[in-house]
């Protein structure tokens, strides 16, 4: 299954992040980029939030946001578009370090209430429910709605990952402003 009968408006939820270059140019080309295909919508972005970076490369602060979107595309199929969207912002997969310095990085976070798990396309993100840089922007789009498979909503989860202290995130603004 790759998320949602063919044609049928679902509600989606992106993470956007990077941090190379214009990091707000960044988000909002990811945003814009997003905004230009046909079945889909962006209803919804939250402000902007730098955070710590993730793993063992050293590397600049990042800038992440979340949007929620409406979409007839599938899982599969927006996931696609989600990675050509960061290819026109200079984002090469093969070439590019685990976990390393990125221009422009779209995640798939939620699609609908549904749960995939196939090759290349897991939904919910598999880390969503733990990492505060994704959480804090998404509460601010998402804050009620209940993470399929987790039973949990956004604002109890972003709130545990927020008192577990683990991570630095600061709201630095609108992404219109940054």
């Amino acid at each position: 299954m790759s998320g949602g009968p063919a044609n049928a408006w679902v509600t989606a939820w992106v993470g956007l992040g990077g941090n190379v270059g214009d990091r707000g140019a960044a988000l909002r080309a990811g945003v814009d980029g997003l905004a230009d295909v046909d079945g889909v919508v962006v209803e919804a972005v939250s402000g902007v939030w730098e955070t710590s970076p993730v793993g063992p490369v050293a590397q600049g602060m990042y800038f992440n946001a979340a949007a929620r979107v409406s979409t007839r595309l599938s899982a599969r199929a927006l996931l696609g578009v989600m990675m050509a969207v960061e290819r026109s912002a200079g984002r090469d997969r093969m070439r590019e370090e685990r976990w390393g310095p990125r221009r422009l990085d779209l995640d798939l976070l939620m699609f609908g209430d549904a749960v995939i798990d196939e090759d290349g396309l897991r939904v919910p993100h598999p880390g969503l429910a733990s990492r505060l840089f994704v959480l804090a922007p998404l509460d601010e789009v998402a804050s009620g709605v209940v993470v399929p498979g987790s039973g949990r909503s956004v604002a109890s989860l972003r709130a545990e990952a927020d008192a577990a202290g683990l991570e630095r995130v600061r709201r630095v603004g609108a992404l219109g402003a940054v």
